[in-house]
């Protein structure tokens, strides 16, 4: 399978409505052109907190029905597979969590939401969830991992496991430091399991006394043959609510992980008991000197 991927960057600002606000994400999808998956950051509906309390963001969860009709209408529209970047929805037992959800072009195919917190959702009050989600797409099995999960080998690991050959990585990250350690962690990733990782982000900032978010969309692989050398496949400009474009050779993958110059998905694997006896042992196994 070739597959077509876009990772849309979201250039934030204060919108005047809610329809204002959807008029953004058009053009961005707009941007993006034809794809079999498209990717939407992280929390891009920030923004319209500012069209309430900006000191309550959770509110936002008052605005997932709305959302989530639009990015249907979209994603059908389109013909095409919309990774709805996330946004905050209420529970059954009132407590708000940050959801991605994924659209077809009939509807609505699933929902993930972040199992693990960056600070500052924690401290927000958002909770975390407990589920993982792989996409079983005409085009490829992609998983779900938003932004700080990346920096969490043990969820990309469970990913793949799960048959996950693309992680779709929408994020939201308020410093370049942060914006990089969601990318390098999605590099080692790609490395560590052989899989493509499909990166975008949120810039700009909607209101005052928010920091603004760090974006640069890319689409990453292996450090190896047939990618470029430094596993980046696509990328947009810095911050300017750019798309990075890449057709994705699916198959080629399985080739990698058995012809490739390293075997880091298979030798991950084969060696995970040693790894448990390791973490088991007491005390931790070290190297020792012998005396003199």
């Amino acid at each position: 399978m070739r597959p077509t991927v876009a990772a849309c960057d979201f250039a934030v600002r204060r919108p005047t409505s809610f329809d204002d606000f959807a008029a953004d994400v058009r053009a961005a999808l707009d941007r993006a052109g034809e794809a079999d998956l498209i990717v939407l950051p992280e929390l891009l509906s920030f923004g319209l907190a500012a069209l309430g309390d900006p000191a309550d963001p959770l509110a936002l969860a008052d605005r997932a029905d709305d959302l989530r009709a639009r990015f249907e209408q979209e994603a059908r529209r389109r013909a095409t597979h919309l990774l709805a970047g996330s946004q905050l929805c209420r529970r059954d037992d009132g407590a708000v969590e940050n959801v991605a959800h994924v659209y077809g072009p009939d509807g609505l195919i699933a929902t993930h939401a972040k199992t693990h917190l960056f600070s500052e959702e924690a401290r927000m009050g958002i909770a975390e969830g407990d589920d993982l989600c792989v996409l079983r797409l005409p085009f490829a099995d992609v998983g779900v991992a938003i932004c700080y999960e990346a920096e969490i080998p043990e969820v990309v690991t469970a990913l793949v496991d799960a048959g996950a050959d693309v992680i779709a990585c929408p994020s939201f990250t308020i410093t370049e430091a942060g914006f990089w350690r969601v990318r390098h962690c999605l590099a080692a990733r790609c490395v560590e399991n052989q899989v493509f990782a499909v990166h975008c982000g949120v810039s700009g900032a909607p209101f005052d006394g928010f920091p603004g978010g760090w974006a640069r969309a890319s689409v990453l692989g292996p450090c190896d043959a047939p990618w470029p050398d430094d596993g980046v496949i696509a990328q947009a400009e810095p911050n300017a609510g750019g798309v990075a474009r890449a057709t994705l050779e699916i198959d080629a993958l399985a080739v990698n992980r058995r012809e490739g110059a390293v075997r880091t998905h298979a030798d991950r694997r084969r060696r995970a008991p040693l790894y448990d006896a390791w973490r088991a042992a007491s005390p931790a196994p070290a190297t020792t000197t012998a005396e003199a």
